[in-house]
C-alpha cells in the first residue's frame, strides 16, 4: 500500500503538471490584425526599417564577444561608440525613450516598476493588464505615430506595444511571450514583408531578451552571456539574410536598452532605519527606492534622518535631483517621481527584501557615472550612411532619425533631437 503522504505528493505532482499544460495554454502566440488599415498612396513609396533591440547588449559586447555577424553589418553602415541610456538605465524606460523620443519622467514610464499619486496604484512590468493599459503612458510612439499618417506598422514584440496608446496599437503585433521560436519569429517578419504594399509594414520592431537574462544570472563576463551573445549574433544575420529574399532594400537598427556590470552582490544595502512604512509608500529596490510621503510633513524630517545614516548610497529630494538625470520636480510631468529617492554608490545594490537572492549582474546606475550602461547602436541599410563611426548619443535621439528616415512628420513635443539623423542619414 503506497504510504500516505507519498501519495499526497503524487497527487500534488499531478495538479501541478496540469496546472502548468493548462497555464501553457492561456499564453496567446496568435498574431493580432487591426482590420482596415493600409498605406497610403503617399506612404507606399517611404523605405522600411526593422528596428531590432537585444535587450542588456551592452556597448562593447559586439567586440568583446566576436559577434562577427553585427560586427560585419555595421562595419558596412553605421557604428557608434555607445548609446547613452536614459536614468533609470532600466528595460520598460528605455525602450520607451526610444520609441517616443522622451525621457521616462516625461514619458511617464519612469521606471520598470512604480507608484502613481494621482491613480493611487503601482504600475509594474510584471503585471500584464498594466502593461497593456495604454492610459499609462504618454507621448506618441513610433508605430502610433505611422499609423495617425496612414502608414502601416508591426511589432514582434517592444514595450508598450500590446497597448493602445492614443487609440492605437500597430497594424500587427504579438502579446509578448517566450513560446515562439526564433525561425518562427523571423518568418513571421518575411511574410508581413511578401504583402501587397498597400498592407506591408513599413515599420516593424523586434525584440531579444536573452542577453539581458544571462547578464543578471551571471554577470557581463560570463561564457553564458557570451553565449546568448553569439546567439542574437546569429539570429540577426538569420532575419537579415531571410528578408534579403523579399527583394525589398530594408533598412536595419539594431540596439540595446542599457548595459550591464558586476555589482557588489555579498554586501546589499537593506532598508535604512530611518523609513517609517507607516508614513511613506515605497517603490522600488536594487538600483533605485523611491519613496512616496502620505503626507508631506514627514519629508523633511525624514530626508534629514536619511542623509545622517546614508553609508553607500546617496539621498535626494525630488527638489535637488541632479539635473542631468531628468529625473527631479522639474521633469515629473506624470507625478509619478518619489519624493525621497535613495541612489546606491556603484558597485552597491539595495535589497530591500530579504528574501530575494541578489544576482552578479545589474543594471540602472546614472550612465554619466558608471559607462557600462551604455548600450549598442548600430545601422545599416540604403537609407544610412557607408563605413561611418560616431560619438555617443543619447537614446532618445533614436526617435527623431526614425521618424525622418521614415518621412514621419512628428507632430508632439519630444527631448531627441536631429543630431543622429543629420550625421547617419544620407538625405
Amino acid at each position: 500500500m503506497k504510504h500516505p503522504l507519498k501519495k499526497i505528493l503524487s497527487l500534488s505532482v499531478i495538479v501541478l503538471l496540469c496546472l502548468n499544460a493548462y497555464s501553457q495554454q492561456l499564453v496567446d502566440t496568435t498574431q493580432q490584425v487591426i482590420a482596415g488599415r493600409s498605406n497610403s498612396a503617399a506612404q507606399q513609396q517611404k523605405p522600411y526599417v526593422i528596428l531590432i533591440s537585444a535587450d542588456g547588449f551592452r556597448y562593447d559586447y559586439a567586440k568583446k564577444y566576436h559577434a562577427e555577424n553585427l560586427l560585419r553589418l555595421s562595419n558596412g553602415g553605421v557604428s557608434a561608440a555607445s548609446m547613452v541610456p536614459s536614468y533609470p538605465s532600466v528595460t520598460f524606460p528605455n525602450h520607451y525613450a526610444m520609441v517616443t523620443g522622451l525621457y521616462p519622467s516625461h514619458s511617464g514610464l519612469v521606471n520598470n516598476g512604480f507608484y502613481d499619486r494621482d491613480r493611487k496604484e503601482f504600475y509594474n512590468m510584471g503585471n500584464k493588464a498594466k502593461v497593456a493599459d495604454g492610459t499609462w503612458y504618454g507621448g506618441t510612439p513610433l508605430w502610433v505615430l505611422a499609423e495617425q499618417q496612414h502608414m502601416v506598422s508591426a511589432s514582434f514584440y517592444w514595450v508598450a506595444s500590446e497597448a493602445a496608446i492614443k487609440n492605437t496599437r500597430p497594424s500587427y503585433y504579438y502579446i509578448y511571450n517566450d513560446k515562439i521560436d526564433i525561425h518562427n519569429r523571423i518568418a513571421a517578419v518575411v511574410n508581413w514583408l511578401k504583402l501587397p504594399p498597400e498592407k506591408r509594414p513599413h515599420l516593424i520592431t523586434f525584440y531579444f531578451p536573452q542577453v539581458d537574462h544571462a547578464g543578471h544570472l551571471y554577470g557581463p563576463d560570463a561564457p553564458e552571456t557570451a553565449h546568448e551573445v553569439h546567439y542574437v549574433d546569429s539570429a540577426v544575420n538569420e532575419l537579415y539574410k531571410a528578408v534579403k529574399t523579399t527583394g525589398l532594400d530594408v533598412n536595419f537598427v539594431f540596439v540595446a536598452d542599457h548595459g550591464m556590470t558586476k555589482v557588489d552582490k555579498d554586501h546589499p544595502i537593506g532598508i535604512p532605519a530611518a523609513i517609517d512604512t507607516s508614513k511613506f509608500i515605497i517603490s522600488g529596490d536594487g538600483i533605485l527606492v523611491e519613496l512616496y510621503a502620505k503626507n508631506k510633513k514627514y519629508i523633511q524630517s525624514t530626508y534629514r534622518e536619511l542623509k545622517k545614516e546614508a553609508k553607500g548610497y546617496q539621498v535626494y529630494l525630488k527638489t535637488n535631483m541632479p539635473a542631468h538625470l531628468h529625473y527631479g520636480t522639474a521633469d515629473d510631468w506624470h507625478n509619478r517621481l518619489g519624493d525621497i529617492m535613495l541612489i546606491p554608490d556603484y558597485p552597491k545594490v539595495f535589497s530591500l527584501y530579504n528574501n530575494k537572492s541578489i544576482h552578479p549582474g545589474w543594471h540602472g546606475y546614472d550612465p554619466a557615472m558608471v559607462k557600462d550602461m551604455h548600450a549598442t547602436f548600430f545601422a545599416w541599410g540604403p537609407a544610412f550612411k557607408k563605413n561611418i563611426n560616431i560619438p555617443a548619443f543619447p537614446n532618445v535621439d533614436v526617435y527623431n532619425m526614425i521618424s525622418r528616415l521614415l518621412g514621419l512628420k512628428i507632430t508632439g513635443k519630444v527631448d531627441g533631437t536631429n543630431h543622429l539623423a543629420n550625421e547617419i542619414l544620407k538625405n
